[in-house]
């Protein structure tokens, strides 16, 4: 089992990175916005794995930290939530949030997240109140903003690589980075997905 994966940064896009290792081995590992938000401007990293292997597939997971590792692992647990379900609920909300979501048992947020229903939400809630706690304050680094048009471009491909349609996606990222062009990447995407 692959517990970490360290090396130099040889591609980053909001919902992957590809690492090379010293090993001359390269290793594409899916990831949430909030990883992608703090992996920009590195050149190396340390992520944490989740493996996940089936049949047809061996798709690594990675994190920048145990505390999203440990939640998604939590929301992969719950029947009904896969892997993409997990990653595109991490990349909606901060593990933060979700903690507090989870313990307080506010189905409404989890059901804003795409692909989440009534159900599923509730089934999270029931599933995980006694072992997720709520998080104490997290402060969120505020990212420096970059120019709208590249953030859009870069935004779009992360919706897509999620499931989001492309015209839509395109038709929210207008108006947003239209109303605020300060937006970093994770802010529009986190704010399209809302909207979408």
């Amino acid at each position: 089992m692959i517990e970490a994966i360290s090396g130099r940064i040889a591609a980053l896009n909001p919902a992957a990175v590809t690492v090379d290792t010293a090993g001359g081995v390269s290793y594409l590992l899916n990831i949430s916005l909030a990883t992608f938000s703090r992996l920009e401007g590195m050149d190396s990293v340390r992520l944490l794995v989740h493996e996940s292997i089936r049949e047809d597939a061996w798709v690594l997971y990675g994190f920048i930290d145990e505390d999203e590792r440990e939640l998604f692992r939590a929301l992969v647990g719950v029947s009904g939530v896969g892997a993409a379900s997990a990653r595109m609920i991490l990349s909606a909300y901060s593990a933060g949030d979700i903690r507090n979501a989870i313990a307080a048992g506010d189905a409404k947020l989890l059901k804003s997240v795409k692909g989440i229903g009534a159900k599923t939400a509730d089934r999270i809630i029931v599933d995980l109140k006694d072992k997720i706690k709520a998080a104490p304050g997290i402060a969120t680094e505020p990212k420096s903003p970059v120019r709208a048009t590249a953030v859009a471009e870069e935004a779009l491909e992360a919706l897509v690589i999620l499931g989001f349609q492309r015209q839509a996606s395109q038709k929210a990222l207008t108006k947003l980075c239209d109303n605020d062009p300060t937006l970093t990447v994770e802010q529009a995407v986190k704010k399209a997905m809302k909207m979408l």
